[in-house]
């Protein structure tokens, strides 16, 4: 499989959502702890990484992957794999297309565990806020730079080659406009805020599935930001959240145009040559809508616990949510 310029320009600032296999959505748990994480996989990875570097032959280099990376590692990776639709080709291809991307994220990657410290902490209080918390895991592994952070069931799965980044990543590789945008992404230094990733990933293992209708996206994705920024007093130092305070009006109306229709390609996933200029704006709103909604209610605890068990496949429901939360007067 030929490597796709066109996949990387939709790669999310926080995670784009994998759909929960409907036997698993709500119901199954793993056998690990909930504050399981796991990263052997990315000391996997530079082994592997290494041995197809070593050779000229490119077809080669997916095999001695698939042999030393993918065919020993975790359940983690295979559901990132599964989740991202990953294959050995897609690391072979990345890892020849960008070595100096690949030689400057190396050393970052090995903070995984110490990027995932306030775990514990941040989950305890996850609890006390909504006691109906269900565990799930979290694997560090490497992807082939399509998520930073995305779910399958209950499991948190963090791409750590775009999760745990800093200015210092070299993206003088990347073609336009995947250039600018992931090297703004990196400059807000990604790997200070993984306690917020994690938590943000997290609730979406707690959630059910969503329509593919723009609103009931930008609701479920909101939420989370929501959610991860009352557990952890964190939020994402990124263009949106400036840049929507300053056009919420036009922003409001662009939505309500929109929040019954499908496309996401100003909203979500995106970069930034959109309608507004600035990526991911849906997650915004979403936020908008989820703290508004929080901060109306008389118990704050009910309100926590209605937002993450919304079904967010009623479109309905979601419209009535988002009415109630005084989002579009």
């Amino acid at each position: 499989m030929q490597w796709r310029t066109a996949v990387l320009t939709a790669l999310l600032v926080g995670c784009a959502p994998t759909l929960k296999p409907p036997e698993t959505a709500l119901s199954s748990t793993p056998a690990a702890s909930p504050t399981s994480v796991v990263t052997e996989d990315i000391d996997r990875f530079w082994v592997a990484h290494d041995a197809a570097m070593a050779t000229e032959d490119v077809a080669e280099r997916a095999a001695i992957i698939q042999r030393l990376y993918i065919d020993p590692g975790t359940p983690g990776l295979h559901a990132l794999m599964q989740a991202r639709d990953y294959t050995a080709q897609s690391f072979a291809d990345v890892i020849t297309r960008y070595p100096k991307y690949w030689a400057s994220v190396r050393p970052l990657t090995s903070h995984a565990r110490s990027a995932a410290s306030s775990l514990e902490k941040d989950l305890a209080t996850f609890r006390r806020l909504y006691p109906e918390l269900q565990p799930a895991t979290i694997t560090y592994a490497i992807g082939a730079m399509r998520t930073g952070g995305t779910t399958l069931g209950r499991q948190v799965l963090i791409g750590a080659e775009i999760a745990l980044t800093d200015e210092t990543v070299d993206v003088s590789e990347f073609p336009e406009p995947m250039r600018t945008r992931l090297g703004a992404f990196f400059a807000t230094r990604p790997r200070e805020n993984n306690g917020q990733n994690n938590i943000h990933e997290y609730v979406h293992t707690q959630q059910r599935d969503m329509a593919d209708v723009l609103a009931s996206r930008v609701a479920y994705e909101g939420v989370a930001e929501f959610v991860a920024e009352q557990v952890t007093g964190k939020r994402p130092a990124l263009e949106m959240y400036r840049y929507g305070p300053a056009h919420a009006d036009a922003i409001r109306a662009h939505f309500v145009a929109q929040m019954d229709g499908d496309s996401l390609k100003d909203w979500l996933y995106n970069a930034p040559t959109n309608t507004f200029g600035v990526s991911d704006v849906g997650y915004y709103v979403g936020y908008e809508i989820a703290r508004r909604y929080h901060e109306q209610a008389p118990d704050k605890r009910v309100a926590l616990r209605e937002m993450i068990q919304l079904d967010y496949s009623d479109v309905a429901a979601v419209k009535a949510f988002i009415q109630q939360s005084g989002y579009l007067k």
